[in-house]
């Protein structure tokens, strides 16, 4: 996959990395040459100084040509302008814009930009850890089914997965336990201190807390 980021903040120099090391083909955007030291020398992608929103710099990035296009610098403005000549003048088909004001998020929806917003994410993540209990909601897979984290109840040891199985309704996928991570099968026992990953319908959470005698 070719990607264009655009700002080589902590955010876009991290990103960049991480999609390096999965092989993608990567260029780097931004206004200051000296944000490209935090690359490191190891680097394989390509880096381009300039504003992320001209159309020139854009052009010698080859985005004609891109899969996608990040743009993550620190000014929300810089990153929606450059989002949206990034989709409707180019036609990249992904492209993210990251948000530090979350109200404008779905503005730039109806825009067809994808946006990520670190500053609600961040609000939401330090609420749930915060309030942590045994049963975590980690993530919303659309809007009826939810991904969710829920430690073994002592009382649930040495039972079958299968119990804790609804089909349509609950279902758990993965099982993390003595530091490791497994896709369990329904005959798979469980263990006092299991941290089950469980994929259940938003109006079946009450039926799993029931399954798991809560």
């Amino acid at each position: 996959m070719r990607v264009i980021i655009v700002g080589c903040g902590r955010m876009g120099a991290g990103l960049a990395l991480n999609l390096t090391r999965s092989q993608h083909e990567v260029t780097i955007i931004d206004r200051d040459p000296a944000a490209f030291a935090a690359l490191g020398e190891r680097f394989g992608g390509q880096t381009i100084t300039g504003h992320g929103f001209d159309r020139d710099v854009l052009l010698r990035a080859g985005i004609a040509r891109v899969d996608a296009l990040a743009a993550v610098t620190s000014s929300d403005e810089t990153n929606v302008v450059t989002a949206r000549a990034a989709r409707r003048f180019f036609r990249v088909p992904r492209v993210v814009a990251r948000l530090y004001d979350p109200r404008k998020a779905e503005i730039y929806r109806r825009l067809g930009i994808l946006t990520i917003s670190t500053t609600e994410w961040g609000i939401h993540r330090v609420a749930e850890l915060i309030s942590y209990s045994w049963f975590e909601p980690i993530v919303s897979l659309g809007a009826s089914v939810n991904l969710v984290d829920v430690e073994t109840p002592p009382m649930m040891a040495g039972r079958s997965l299968a119990s804790l199985t609804v089909p349509g309704e609950v279902h758990p996928v993965a099982i993390s336990r003595g530091g490791r991570c497994f896709l369990p099968t329904p005959e798979t026992q469980l263990q006092a201190g299991d941290l089950l990953h469980v994929a259940v319908l938003a109006t079946s959470t009450e039926r799993l807390k029931a399954l798991l005698g809560v």
